[in-house]
């Protein structure tokens, strides 16, 4: 499922042509809904202070990708479309090094403990080193993959769009194991990463379904219907699951577009259990209570002892909302005018609101390990902000 197989542009996502679709098939008619105007604040409670702020290339350069920073705890390693790979004191945003690859990259920023990760435009898997970021070996995948590669510390896990999964040894580059799984003939351009445990490699699919899969040999040991396709049309069949779970303990919460909302034992893969959502992210917990930013862009809270709906923000639609970050009592998303919002956690009103990133914002917002909120936008921009309550 190449893009060169043919995608257009709906909702705010690009779709993907797979080779048994063929273009005539689409309708010109579908609707195409408006995204609703940036929303005015009436009680700003809350203002963003920069802490630290730098560029890294030209972000994402115009593609359509994901790629998100990897917070590794007192370090952040980032990646843009044109090449440039970073390195940066999670602190104070000083920067450790910095290394031009001289290639395009689609699919990063993965790591453990040792190595960095990067998927390339040319479909290469590349370890790199995360003292400079040296390349230390790279293999060819059989085609493009959008979501970063995980990594054990043992093996790698990329998974590609025409839905394989394929292993390899972290240190040597060696293949361990590939598993082809099926994916539709329309799909949603966005992907969400491989879950790799010591034991287990959860992967997610534009079929709607999740596996796990055995990180020894990648034989399956269960899989879940997060949606099931319905409709007549390619487009009502969608239900790809493009957010990673969400790992609590010994169960993954996972979330799925025009599929549902689930909680589900990751031993067994059975389900704890569920209710209707459709989503292009997974959804995140905070107060015993949980946030998703829905695909029509509502934002909706619900609490986690009954699941019973709390409130909804609708003054988001089809703004293309982000995965929210709980910071204290507050969540904050991005959207897709490079906008970020403070909603309160107690009821949904709008508390705050800046503009970030004129070229848009994707990627998730991530909570470093002091508490700050680092922000990636589509144009290259990566800080780290806290939110300061007005006087």
């Amino acid at each position: 499922m190449r893009l060169a197989r043919g995608s257009f542009f709906r909702h705010g996502v690009f779709l993907v042509l797979g080779a048994a679709l063929a273009l005539a098939g689409c309708s010109t008619t579908d609707t195409f809904e408006q995204p609703a105007p940036v929303p005015e604040v009436k009680d700003r409670s809350v203002d963003f202070k920069t802490v630290w702020k730098m560029s890294v290339g030209d972000g994402h350069d115009g593609d359509f990708l994901y790629l998100a920073p990897l917070n590794a705890g007192d370090t952040v390693y980032a990646a843009s479309a044109d090449g440039e790979l970073v390195s940066v004191d999670a602190e104070s945003g000083k920067l450790h090094w910095k290394r031009d690859l001289k290639e395009r990259v689609f699919a990063g920023v993965g790591g453990d403990r040792q190595q960095l990760y990067l998927v390339t435009r040319e479909a290469d898997l590349i370890a790199l080193s995360r003292e400079g970021g040296e390349e230390l070996w790279r293999r060819s995948l059989p085609t493009e993959a959008l979501a970063a590669p995980q990594s054990n510390g043992g093996i790698v896990v990329a998974q590609t769009t025409d839905g394989r999964v394929l292993a390899f040894d972290a240190d040597s580059g060696e293949k361990r194991w590939q598993y082809d799984g099926v994916v539709p003939a329309l799909s949603l351009r966005a992907a969400a990463a491989p879950l790799v445990g010591g034991d287990v490699v959860i992967a997610s699919f534009s079929n709607g379904k999740i596996m796990a899969l055995s990180a020894e040999a990648g034989q399956p040991l269960w899989q879940y219907e997060v949606g099931q396709p319905q409709g007549r049309t390619e487009l009502e069949r969608l239900v790809d699951v493009a957010g990673q779970p969400l790992v609590l303990d010994t169960a993954i919460m996972v979330s799925g577009y025009q599929g549902k909302l689930a909680l589900i034992d990751i031993r067994t893969g059975q389900e704890i259990w569920s209710r209707k959502a459709s989503s292009l992210h997974a959804p995140m917990i905070g107060g015993g209570n949980i946030y998703l930013s829905a695909a029509n862009g509502d934002i909706i809270a619900y609490r986690g002892s009954d699941r019973r709906e709390l409130w909804r923000q609708d003054k988001l639609s089809w703004r293309q909302p982000t995965q929210p970050a709980v910071v204290e009592d507050y969540l904050v998303v991005g959207d897709y005018e490079g906008y970020l919002h403070v909603l309160s956690a107690d009821d949904g009103s709008l508390a705050g609101q800046t503009r970030y990133d004129g070229d848009g914002l994707r990627v998730s917002l991530q909570r470093l390990a002091n508490g700050n909120l680092m922000v990636f936008g589509n144009g290259g921009k990566l800080s780290a902000l806290t939110l300061r309550e007005r006087d």
